[in-house]
């Protein structure tokens, strides 16, 4: 079984703007994203603001990072051979074609026809549920909200939070109507109180977990020393997925690695407080390899993922977007993504850190990947926030300069060009800003024709009576 996308908001080829437009008009998703993102925003802070020595751990990230990327091959090699070592088995897949394949192959070897998974943004990425419902193999994903999204056949619409656009009201309805269809369905008068939305999610797992003898899973970090493999959550679905089935996949981003032990513990101080306002993850499960003594799973597959992440690696400006470790904290504070949500984006990935890293993996040539990097006001709070030091605002710009350049763009790139020109010769612009004062009484409220669309929500803004330089000369000179 697998959720349909059929009918949602934001659905891939469609410009953000298009998509935008849609959410803004849905009070109550503005509601339950104002709430949400508000009471997620302070506790963050509240929690980053027991640390004296944030910053310091910031730039430690940043910096081990940066090295990991830049010697990326080494390490990704130091990784195969440390899993191999310990029992496990590497694959590598160019892209979500041959991931899907590869993982496809390794179910049907088992002889099963369902899978748990583990919350993974890495397997939505390239459409694995999709990939495995199309070879008769369903699969079942065990994070609460996850589950919400899944059953209500949705798409995830935050990177942590993926339900956060649904109310528990919302949340009940879907239980009630749908589970039974996946399994053991929804008791009799549930309510829409937390604790017994909880409850009847885990009875409802429960037999999968019990039952199911295949595992999905992603990672947050990679350890190339030791080929250990790192899950952090918060509800302890994913440590159940990673000890009780007999076969467990990983597929996970080729970014994820990190060099050390001791690198970990910069990213397990960074990653709760960021993500969870917690000072650590309640569920940190770490497996390195397979055990004979029937500890955990007999067989573990890594399938190491490129899907475009190579091509970002190789742009100087935009390889750092393959710092993210998948925090959410600058979707929390966005007023682009508050107002918007995360359908709007067309992409797994939203949110500020969904307009760099998805035009990065995908490219530009969709109307929909060409259109968010302008998905931004440029305000800098995502970059404050943080906990790698992503200049997401320049990553930006800077592909925005890339769609810019693209045929059919000859218009905004005339536009610069002429700017340019005046901007480099002061005389000329002295000119220009003495004609404009001149005539401020004739000019426009609205731009017209293509500049029609940006004041279509902006203000254009009021010419002075005279240019500063001429007021400078005049009263300072």
């Amino acid at each position: 079984m697998s959720g349909t996308f059929l009918g949602m908001p934001g659905l891939p080829g469609t410009p953000f703007p298009e998509a935008a437009a849609r959410a803004t008009g849905d009070a109550r998703l503005r509601a339950n994203l104002r709430h949400a993102t508000g009471t997620i925003r302070e506790k963050r802070a509240r929690a980053v603001a027991e640390l004296a020595d944030w910053a310091e751990l910031r730039a430690a990230a940043k910096a081990v990072k940066d090295h990991t990327l830049r010697h990326l091959d080494r390490y990704l090699v130091q990784l195969e051979q440390n899993v191999t070592a310990a029992g496990g088995t590497v694959h590598w897949a160019a892209d979500s074609g041959e991931a899907n394949r590869i993982v496809t192959a390794l179910v049907r070897a088992t002889g099963e026809r369902e899978v748990v998974k583990v919350k993974s943004m890495t397997t939505q990425e390239i459409g694995l549920n999709e990939a495995l419902a199309g070879a008769g193999i369903d699969a079942y994903e065990t994070d609460l909200a996850e589950l919400i999204v899944q059953l209500g056949d949705d798409r995830p619409s935050h990177i942590l939070v993926p339900a956060i656009h649904r109310n528990r009201g919302e949340i009940r309805e879907i239980f009630a109507d749908r589970m039974a269809e996946w399994g053991r369905p929804a008791p009799e008068g549930l309510t829409d109180a937390p604790a017994d939305l909880a409850e009847a999610a885990r009875l409802h797992l429960r037999e999968k977990f019990l039952r199911a003898r295949v595992a999905v899973s992603g990672a947050n970090f990679m350890i190339a020393e030791t080929g250990t493999l790192v899950v952090v959550e918060s509800e302890g679905n994913g440590r159940m997925c990673l000890t009780l089935p007999r076969t467990l996949i990983s597929v996970v981003g080729i970014e994820k690695v990190l060099p050390t032990w001791r690198d970990l513990e910069v990213f397990l101080q960074l990653l709760p407080r960021s993500a969870t306002a917690e000072r650590m993850n309640p569920y940190t499960s770490l497996w390195t390899g397979t055990h004979g003594d029937g500890d955990g799973p007999a067989a573990f597959h890594l399938v190491l993922l490129d899907n475009g992440r190579t091509d970002a690696l190789a742009d100087r400006v935009g390889r750092q977007v393959l710092r993210c470790i998948r925090c959410s904290a600058c979707l929390n504070v966005c007023p682009v993504y508050e107002r918007a949500g995360g359908h709007a984006y067309g992409s797994v990935y939203p949110g500020p850190i969904g307009a760099v890293l998805t035009p990065q993996l995908r490219g530009t040539a969709d109307p929909l990947d060409a259109s968010l990097p302008f998905a931004s006001s440029l305000c800098g709070a995502c970059y404050e926030v943080c906990p790698v030091a992503i200049d997401i605002p320049e990553v930006l710009v800077h592909l925005r300069e890339r769609v810019a350049a693209r045929p059919g763009h000859r218009l905004e790139r005339a536009a610069m060009a002429a700017a340019t020109h005046v901007l480099d010769r002061p005389a000329l612009l002295r000119a220009a800003e003495r004609a404009a004062a001149r005539t401020r009484r004739f000019h426009p409220r609205r731009l017209p024709g293509p500049g029609r669309a940006w004041t279509d929500s902006r203000e254009l803004p009021a010419v002075p009576p005279e240019p500063f330089r001429d007021w400078w000369r005049r009263n300072r000179g």
